[in-house]
């Protein structure tokens, strides 16, 4: 099985210092809070400024986790609304260039991810008290708590890499 989570990326998280212990309904709030924080993050920033090194730029960042937490809302109501808990990978970088994240301005990016956000934590929310559980290709056994924390990280972890661009 692959590694996921704070196996992965350390607890805390080595790089944005995300805490694993929060509580799946802390998780849940803290990305339901997104819109605040993106918007905080993102004022008075170019959406195409990235890092001298490289790596995406503040839309591509804020696009990502905008379709990340799409693609998990759609993963977690598989399972709660047709019982299809078999979930499969997706490439996040071949997602970008389909959807064309380059090229998105930044205002649309942080309206469409804070949709996202209000949407998933809802849906979430739902599968934390049902105790919804999926089948992950790569990683096994997902429960709700578990995509509760992950997809937390996914977006506190690209806050983190905004804030590293408007320093840099």
């Amino acid at each position: 099985m692959e590694q996921w989570g704070a196996a992965l990326y350390g607890d805390p998280c080595r790089e944005c210092g995300f805490d694993w212990a929060l509580t799946p309904r802390e998780a849940v709030e803290w990305v339901a809070g997104w819109g605040p924080r993106v918007e905080a993050a993102t004022r008075d920033v170019e959406g195409g400024r990235r890092r001298p090194e490289g790596g995406w730029s503040v839309a591509e960042y804020v696009s990502h986790v905008g379709d990340n937490l799409r693609q998990w809302t759609e993963r977690v109501q598989s399972a709660r609304l047709a019982g299809e808990r078999d979930v499969a990978g997706y490439d996040p970088d071949a997602l970008a260039a389909a959807r064309g994240y380059a090229t998105l301005p930044l205002a649309v990016a942080v309206w469409s991810s804070t949709l996202a956000a209000v949407t998933w934590a809802d849906v979430v929310g739902r599968a934390l008290d049902e105790g919804v559980e999926l089948r992950h290709a790569t990683r096994g056994i997902q429960r709700a708590a578990d995509v509760a924390r992950n997809n937390c990280h996914d977006a506190h972890h690209h806050l983190w890499d905004i804030r590293r661009i408007r320093r840099s």
